[in-house]
């Protein structure tokens, strides 16, 4: 009843390339190759109407796939006739191009609609190039995970994330994307971090690097420098959006304006801990989240690269057209992070736009936010409040995308104590593993608890360490497996 087909890594170009190196006689491959590929695409034609399937054929071979496909092969006629197609075919030197349009029909068939359940930037390389994959698909959706909407609000010009996206793109070599991929001007960073920490070793700052990384010495160290002056200018917008919103409840962020140089220690959490660099020279102890000239200008001439990098923009209104906090689709409930919940397991209430939300309403409000955040006039005050709580969206503790009390970013920079290191998971991860909270969300979300799924992103599902995937009695599924090498 159910044919399972491998996939093979390889795309057909190079599988054919690589045939053609190996293999003496082509023609018979051709023979065999062709007859398996036709037997699979009549499987996968078999759930849709003919009509479907006919829009879905490649135009160039449309006449003959569709004889194939439909044809079946009874009777020494039918046989002889099927035959011949495939000779004239391979007679034609057409076997390549047709190999390459039926498995290309196959797996459109065979994935009839892509859910991509977030988290596409930032830890792998090529992000540019997924993205223009995506924007070719025949039917996909996004739900945004919490390092798509990072990069969606330092498209929409928030300074926060801007660094935010530079910082980790530093962090594992990955610059390229920016740059090269994007086209945004990173030299009056480059040059600015060469010269104001020139005398700096920045070793808690030097790239993480995969075992395909090919990177010199000397580009390690000017990454590294890049890497904490893009930070500690991080830290400065960050606490600047903290001022401008009590109601985040994020003072106990604002850890750079605890640091004492002279005594080379920080204030955490009421504590005080010895910090690893005492190196900050843009770090002015009477106002220490303002950022310094030579920041003000770097600032300003790389977000102007951001907001105008035409193929940025372009990726990113993709994101909207095709994306959105959370999706229902048939059974399913897809969303990338987590419910806000309590720690009894019920629904949590949380402050945004101004009410007090939870559940489906608390994510229409906050997509429907994120939306002005990038759609929103210019340079107006509603922007800008919105393209704030999409930067509390990263790493607020009541963020739908998050799930953490706290983003411990600096604590993993500047201290040794891998207690300050720690982020603990919000109450959603611990009850989701039971079937009646799973129940309660779907029917918060208008779906049937008894016949309907939640599929969750995120956090990684450690199978090496016996986790499984699937929680809550078959209610909830995590399709998070860490596949970026970092």
């Amino acid at each position: 009843e159910n044919l399972v087909v491998y996939v093979p890594v390889q795309m057909p170009e190079q599988k054919l390339e690589a045939v053609k190196e190996t293999e003496e006689d082509m023609a018979d491959w051709y023979r065999i190759t062709l007859h398996r590929l036709v037997t699979i695409c009549k499987v996968m034609s078999s759930k849709y109407t003919r009509s479907k399937v006919r829009k879905a054929l490649p135009q160039e071979f449309s006449y003959i796939l569709e004889e194939l496909i439909h044809e079946d092969g009874t009777g020494a006629n039918k046989q002889l006739y099927y035959k011949e197609i495939i000779e004239t075919i391979i007679s034609l030197d057409q076997a390549d191009r047709f190999i390459i349009s039926i498995s290309n029909l196959i797996q459109r068939l065979s994935i009839d609609q892509l859910h991509v359940i977030g988290d596409i930037y930032d830890r792998g390389p090529k992000a540019a190039q997924i993205m223009d994959l995506l924007e070719t698909y025949h039917s996909v959706d996004i739900q945004w995970g919490n390092h798509d909407i990072s990069w969606m609000g330092a498209a929409a010009g928030c300074q926060a994330l801007i660094c935010n996206v530079i910082r980790i793109c530093a962090r594992y070599a990955n610059l390229d994307t920016i740059d090269e991929d994007y086209g945004i001007n990173l030299i009056p960073l480059v040059t600015f971090a060469a010269e104001k920490y020139a005398d700096d070793p920045c070793e808690k700052f030097m790239p993480t690097l995969s075992e395909d990384d090919i990177i010199s010495d000397k580009d390690a160290r000017l990454i590294a420098k890049i890497h904490k002056a893009i930070s500690i200018m991080q830290f400065k917008a960050e606490g600047q959006i903290i001022m401008r919103h009590p109601e985040y409840k994020m003072e106990d962020r604002m850890l750079l304006g605890t640091i004492d140089k002279e005594k080379g220690t920080v204030l955490v959490e009421g504590s005080e801990y010895a910090v690893t660099d005492t190196s900050f020279p843009t770090l002015d102890p009477s106002d220490p989240y303002a950022f310094s000239a030579e920041e003000e200008t770097v600032m300003n001439k790389i977000k102007s690269s951001f907001v105008n990098s035409e193929k940025l923009q372009k990726h990113i209104r993709m994101l909207y057209s095709n994306g959105s906090l959370y999706k229902k689709f048939n059974t399913n409930l897809m969303f990338h992070g987590c419910i806000p919940m309590n720690e009894d397991g019920s629904l949590k209430k949380v402050f945004v736009d101004g009410e007090y939300l939870s559940g489906m309403r608390l994510f229409d409000a906050v997509d429907r936010t994120v939306r002005e955040g990038y759609f929103n006039k210019p340079h107006s005050e509603r922007k800008r409040e919105c393209m704030d709580y999409i930067w509390y969206l990263w790493c607020g503790e009541n963020s739908p995308l998050f799930g953490k009390k706290k983003m411990a970013t600096f604590e993993r920079y500047f201290l040794d104590d891998k207690e300050t290191h720690k982020e603990e998971r919000c109450p959603y991860y611990r009850h989701r593993d039971k079937e009646e909270i799973c129940k309660m969300v779907l029917e918060d979300f208008e779906m049937d608890p008894e016949n309907s799924h939640i599929i969750n992103g995120h956090v990684p599902v450690k199978v090496s360490k016996g986790e499984s995937p699937i929680k809550a009695d078959g209610r909830l599924f995590v399709i998070d497996g860490g596949f970026a090498k970092a």
